[in-house]
């Protein structure tokens, strides 16, 4: 990791990682180590584990944002997809691979560049081949969407 611009990636600080002259990576978060290319592009994608189970997190960088300055909406439903196969296949013993089948996804809220984003699953039922969410995106401790 290194620079600390919009359009580089991020450096390492003790005791937070510095984003930008306004966003730091949240104490507890550690670098996503799981990405793939799509995935490359969508990040950097960052993840800690609370109480309440796998949170997924980033900052909103210039090359996240549509034309007004907002997250593109696209991101927002990545991330919901992200935190959800990822959170049903780490909470399964033994882990399961689901495929996602139908999203439904509901904008409550904008998040603007330079905000720091939070995704985390809430579980109904993880079965074998399907599983029954809701994911929660939040900026600044408010929810954006709701999934």
């Amino acid at each position: 990791m290194s620079a600390a611009d919009d359009n580089g990636p991020l450096e390492r600080r003790s005791p937070e990682r510095t984003m930008s002259a306004e966003v730091t990576v949240p104490e507890g978060f550690v670098p996503y180590t799981e990405p793939g290319p799509f995935l490359d592009r969508v990040g950097p994608l960052y993840e800690r584990y609370d109480d309440r189970g796998l949170v997924f997190g980033f900052c909103v960088l210039a090359h996240h944002c549509n034309r007004r300055g907002f997250a593109h909406g696209g991101l927002l439903v990545t991330l919901a997809d992200v935190t959800l196969g990822k959170a049903a296949e780490r909470r399964s013993d033994p882990p399961v691979s689901l495929l996602t089948t139908s999203i439904t996804y509901d904008f409550i809220g904008v998040a603007r560049r330079g905000q720091w984003i939070e995704a985390q699953a809430d579980f109904k039922r993880v079965g074998r081949e399907i599983a029954f969410a809701n994911c929660y995106i939040r900026s600044g401790g408010r929810k954006s969407s709701h999934l």
